[in-house]
This record gives C-alpha cells, structure tokens and sequence, in this order.
C-alpha cells in the first residue's frame, strides 16, 4: 500500500498541509487564511491558538480529501514564517500574548540600544540588528506582559517561533525543541557552535531556561498523539521557509541559489560547511543540518518585487492582470532606455537605504506603455542580479544554477531575461510548492522513506531551463544603465 509524506506550511497568511507521493508529486492539499491583527501601526500579530487550530484542521482535512488515514502517513515535515515569536505557560500551554510576527517593527528602540554591540551580534549570528528577527520580540513580551520576566525565570514560560510551537503541540508538550534554520532566525542563536549565545540573551535579559533544545532538520523530533490525526505519524524534518524552498529546490551543490519571486524577492545561496561574512550587505544564515553537518547560506532580499506588477495594475492601470505582462512586454524590443528603479518602501540588499523614493529615469516622447511594463519586469531582474553579483563577490565563485519559485516565476520573459542579465541557467521546477516539499523532503530523508538527497535529485524531472542567450556588450550596457539609474536615486 503506498504510502506518503505530509507537510505543514505554516504561512503567513495562510496555513495548508500538502501530502506528497515518493515520486514528489503532490496528492492533497487543504488550506485556511489566518487572521492578521495590527493593534498600531507597525504591529502585527497572530493568535497562536488560530495558528494551531488551523493547521491541525487542514491537515485532517488533506488526508480526508485523499482518503488516506495516519497509518499511510510516512511522516510529517513542518514549515512556517520565520522569526515569528511566541510565549507560551509550560504547564497549561496557553500563550501569554500573541505570536509577534516577523514583519512587526514595534521593537525598533530595543534595536537601537543594541547598536553598539551590533557586530559582535553580527560575528555571532550572522545577522543584522533589526526588529525583524525574534530576540527584540520577546524581551519586548517579557517586559510588557505583567510577570512574564518573572515566570520565565522560574521556568514557567517557553519560548518558540512557530514551528516549535507546533511540535509542542502536536506531542502534547512533550518535545520543545527548534530546528538550526529557525533557531538561526532569532538573533540568539550562535550559528559557529549551534548554541544559544549567553551573552546575547543577558544584553536583552532573556532567561536561557525557556528557549528550546536546538536540533537538525532532519531528525525524529517525536511523534503526534493519536487523537489529532486519527494514530501517531512521526514528526522528523523542520524549516524555516526560505531554507526549505532551497533545500525543495534541490540546491545542493555549493554556489546553487534559489530565488523566489513573490511580492518581495528572497534569494539564498548554499554556500556549504564554513559560514561567510557578508561584505556586501546580506546575512549568513544556516540553511540545514543534517547527518551531523550543517550547511550555510548568504541571503538578501528585494522589497519589490511582483509589488511592481500590483502597482502597475492596482495604482497606474496600466494593465488589467499580472498574466498579461509577459505578452505585453514582448509587443516591444526593448525599454526605449526607460529603467524603473521600484524603490517604494527603501532599497534592500546590497543598498540598504530605506529612506530611498522610487524614480523612473530615461523618459522620452518615444516611451509607451509596453515599455514602461518591460521595464518594470526587468526592475525586478536587475534587482535579484545585484544580489546575485554581492553572493557571487562574497562567495568568491559564480553562482551555479538560479532555481526560482513563487507566483511571477511563471512569467517566461522573466526568467529569459534574468538568465541573460545573470548571465546563468535559470530553473523553474516542475512542482511549484517547494517550501513545503523541502520540508517533506527533510522529513523522509530522516525515516528513510527516501534514500538519500540523490535519489531526491534524479526524480520529477519536469523542471523548465532558460539559458542565457544575449551578447556581453548588450547585458553590460543594460546593467550599467541600471547602475546609473539606481546612482541618480542614492
């Protein structure tokens, strides 16, 4: 009887379970929005209760629509948002507050006050000082939250980002563990000697009594108690998102990147077993940990990316659907020399200026709507090449292969376009959901349900190539346009 691989992907916005066959094809998937709050402007949060409830029922809900029951469950792999910050009573399992989400900014003071220690966070963690990532988050919960600090000196309160909460709650409190990409999300978290850093945790006053037992990402964590599935499944593989859509993507190999297109870009690099220092504006940050060895990544992010497709349609009605860009910009051999520099909320990686305004520059009679839409695709590509030319600078190789997912990943001119300005093969897998098949990929590596990452590597081969196919005059004149646009706005 065949059997499967379920994975939670505990999103965002959403939460879905996806259960996948051996060959990685995908047999079931259920999914349910989460609600979003904003009690001040800046601050998000989630119910983590909703969090958990939510996931439970779409997991039960992909095994009926299959019909398929706990005992054809190979395993189950988690994936969710990351940095996300949860406080929950050790005896009872009820929050203290809400999950702080990744993309709150109230901690932006907390931030300051650590400024001056700000490299030597930096040399062990790999990661800018910023409200984003979990440690400002929850000494703001054990600061604001009457007698939380208290609590969690006597160990009444855990910590966990969601994927730990999810394991504790699935094994009814009996596993309070993170994976080594979470845990390296926190800015707690020493990812040289894979321990929760002291010194860290006394500047923010952070009792290391509540934080979880760190461990690799493909390993048995436990097992579900039998009542929530229907039988027990065992839970064996966790990551944060961006590293299971790399390790989904099949990126190996020491140089492979991924790339996913969503309203942002976020772009990882497997850069193997020796962590690098960033010179060029991108955090290290661990990818897996498996078998004993733990893999690294350099990563940076595009605050615009499909942004620019909503924005064209939603503020300047230049089209009706993001879908029509592909044929509207090939109506057109080029951008006329307009270049779109999308830098509506700051410039990310490798700038870093988030006081920067957006500006189109190159404007002419000559200049229409076709190729204000090519040059608002191509802002994009250029955007994801500065990345892709910081990784390759900090990593002292070129980059391999770009394997790309999210949803503007279906745009062909796209991906032709960013191969030639990269000037590297472009790959567009077959199964789109990589962020949840990395995770049940890391899940049944761990039972054995698949041999080995090589095995993984040699199946579902649908993937599309783009190869790059323009001359080195026209891509070094096109980036060096970009170069003076992007000079004009810093």
């Amino acid at each position: 009887m065949e059997r499967y691989v379920m994975a939670f992907d505990a999103g965002t916005t959403s939460e879905r379970a996806v259960i996948f066959n051996h060959d990685g094809q995908i047999v079931s998937v259920a999914q349910k929005e989460i609600t979003q709050y904003y009690p001040q402007a800046g601050w998000v949060e989630h119910d983590p209760m909703e969090l958990w409830s939510a996931q439970l029922g779409v997991a039960v809900e992909a095994m009926s629509k299959a019909g398929i029951d706990a005992s054809r469950i190979d395993s189950i792999g988690i994936t969710n948002q990351r940095e996300t910050t949860i406080v929950w009573e050790r005896e009872t399992g009820r929050p203290v507050y809400n999950a702080i989400v990744w993309q709150c900014r109230r901690t932006t003071d907390y931030c300051d006050r650590l400024m001056p220690y700000a490299e030597r966070i930096r040399e062990k963690t790999g990661l800018v000082v910023d409200p984003y990532f979990s440690a400002t988050k929850l000494a703001w919960i054990l600061d604001r939250v009457e007698g939380a600090r208290e609590r969690a000196e006597r160990g009444e309160l855990l910590f966990g980002t969601v994927e730990t909460w999810l394991i504790w709650k699935l094994t009814k409190g009996t596993k309070h563990v993170t994976d080594y990409s979470n845990a390296s999300r926190t800015m707690l978290f020493n990812i040289h000697t894979l321990s929760w850093d002291e010194e860290i945790c006394g500047l923010l006053g952070i009792p290391m009594c509540m934080l979880p037992t760190p461990v690799g990402n493909s390993e048995l964590y436990g097992e579900s108690a039998p009542e929530f599935l229907g039988g027990p499944i065992r839970i064996a593989g966790a990551a944060g998102d961006q590293q299971a859509a790399l390790f989904g993507q099949k990126a190996y190999a020491v140089g492979d990147m991924k790339n996913t297109y969503g309203t942002g870009c976020f772009l990882l690099m497997n850069i193997g077993e020796t962590p690098i220092t960033s010179k060029n504006g991108l955090v290290t940050t661990i990818a897996w940990g498996r078998n004993g060895k733990v893999t690294y990544a350099l990563e940076g992010s595009v605050f615009m990316g499909g942004a620019i497709v909503q924005w064209l349609r939603d503020e300047i009605g230049l089209i009706k659907s993001a879908s029509e860009t592909e044929e509207l910009a090939r109506k057109v051999n080029d951008t006329n020399g307009c270049y779109i520099v999308p830098a509506f909320t700051g410039l990310g990686a490798p700038y870093w200026r988030p006081e920067a305004k957006g500006v189109i520059t190159g404007l002419t009679r000559g200049v229409g709507r076709y190729h204000i839409i090519r040059a608002a695709l191509d802002a994009i590509v250029y955007q994801v090449n500065d990345i892709v030319t910081a990784m390759e600078q900090d990593a002292g190789r070129m980059v391999g292969t770009l394997r790309v997912d999210g949803g503007a990943s279906v745009n062909n001119y796209l991906l032709q376009t960013q191969a030639d300005i990269s000037n590297t093969c472009v790959v567009r897998p077959s199964c789109v959901e990589t962020t949840a098949l990395g995770a049940a990929y890391l899940a049944g590596l761990a039972t054995g349900f698949w041999k080995d990452e090589k095995e993984i590597a040699e199946g579902n081969t649908g993937d599309s190539l783009f190869r790059p196919a323009m001359s080195d005059f026209e891509r070094e004149e096109r980036i060096r346009g970009w170069k003076e646009a992007v000079g004009m706005l810093l």
